[in-house]
């Protein structure tokens, strides 16, 4: 018999709204008993929409994490507050889903991991592009080995003209980054994933301001406001692993190109390489002749996927609870995370002094 979960959303704005909310709601062992939000309308309406009969609504999160029947909690705020948030609820015995980016440093990002170690507590981050058809195809190519050896690979987060211009996505303070702290680390999670390589050596960076400051720009959501533009807007690096393979990093929320591409990578191996640019691609030599295979990702199942219609979010909050009932580790587990959010943290100081930055080193 499949067990149920009570679940307390803490942090009600665009991606519990987006992404949290509406997956868990079509599980039928997903309960969502507490919402809380600093803006009160937000957390009531996330219960008039999605919460049980009886589900509360709290201004504080401290008040809803001492409701022990809860026994998950999904923190989908601010990057500033991930990491006192998602500790506090793993000391109060709650398993924790946290959004990405894991937390906004690096030292936060470890206090999280310590915390789960010490509560024994399932913490997962919210990667949910490894959850894509395409991502998890590709996962079992690499795992299998069909790709052989992957020494080179580039991570893709790249937008023309996409800047998010609300909540504190412009707000370094608040945030961390830009593109690289926000889309990059999808990118760079899901390419950490299929190398299964969470060795960093070393990493070079570049972050760039040059088409923050325009007024009236065409975008996706509207102008931004350059007063308030206060991360980068488009930044790139490269990762040396300790085995010597070489990882190109590039995101951008405004950038004058037509290459675009997001949360997706390339991977080049000894005996294949693989693309997801137009669909998921296979290119290799065999019998003396080149070839590229373009995958049919509707023909059947993969690994983790049943073939029905859901979505990645679906998938992710799916095995997420599957993690949980059946004392697994998560999909993405916090080790993994923490890794990613090393080599963003030291991108970052790689722009600001213009040296490489070594990680790991004794």
């Amino acid at each position: 018999m499949t067990q149920t979960f009570r679940i307390g959303i803490i942090g009600c704005g665009g991606i519990a709204n987006g992404k949290h909310l509406p997956s868990l709601s079509k599980l039928p062992n997903a309960q969502l008993v507490a919402f809380c939000d600093i803006v009160s309308e937000r957390a009531e309406q996330a219960r008039e929409k999605y919460g049980t009969d009886d589900a509360a609504v709290y201004a504080q999160y401290t008040e809803l994490l001492q409701d022990e029947t809860i026994e998950i909690v999904h923190v989908c705020t601010p990057n500033d507050s991930h990491a006192e948030i998602a500790i506090a609820a793993l000391e109060a015995g709650k398993h924790v889903m946290c959004e990405k980016p894991m937390a906004k440093t690096a030292a936060d990002a470890k206090r999280m991991v310590e915390a789960a170690k010490r509560t024994g507590k399932k913490l997962t981050i919210g990667y949910n592009n490894r959850y894509r058809p395409d991502s998890l195809h590709l996962k079992r190519l690499c795992e299998e080995g069909a790709l052989g050896d992957i020494y080179f690979a580039k991570a893709h987060a790249v937008r023309r003209r996409a800047v998010p211009t609300w909540g504190v996505f412009l707000d370094e303070e608040k945030q961390g980054g830009g593109p690289l702290i926000d889309i990059g680390t999808h990118a760079l999670d899901l390419t950490l994933w299929m190398l299964d390589n969470y060795k960093p050596k070393l990493v070079l960076g570049t972050s760039y301001h040059k088409l923050s400051q325009r007024e009236n720009a065409a975008n996706a959501w509207g102008p931004w406001d350059p007063a308030k533009f206060t991360v980068e807007d488009s930044a790139f690096g490269m990762i040396v692993m300790e085995n010597g393979a070489t990882i190109m990093l590039e995101s951008s929320w405004a950038l004058n190109t037509l290459e675009v591409d997001e949360a997706k990578c390339t991977l080049s191996g000894t005996e294949a390489g693989a693309d997801m640019k137009n669909g998921l691609r296979i290119n290799g030599e065999q019998h003396s002749r080149l070839y590229v295979t373009e995958v049919d990702l509707k023909a059947g199942g993969v690994a983790f996927y049943s073939g029905k219609a859901e979505d990645a979010a679906d998938v992710e909050m799916r095995m997420w609870l599957q993690a949980i009932e059946q004392d697994t580790d998560p999909i993405v587990t916090p080790e993994q995370a923490y890794v990613v959010s090393q080599i963003l943290e030291a991108l970052y100081e790689s722009a600001r002094t213009g040296e490489a930055v070594y990680l790991n080193q004794a």
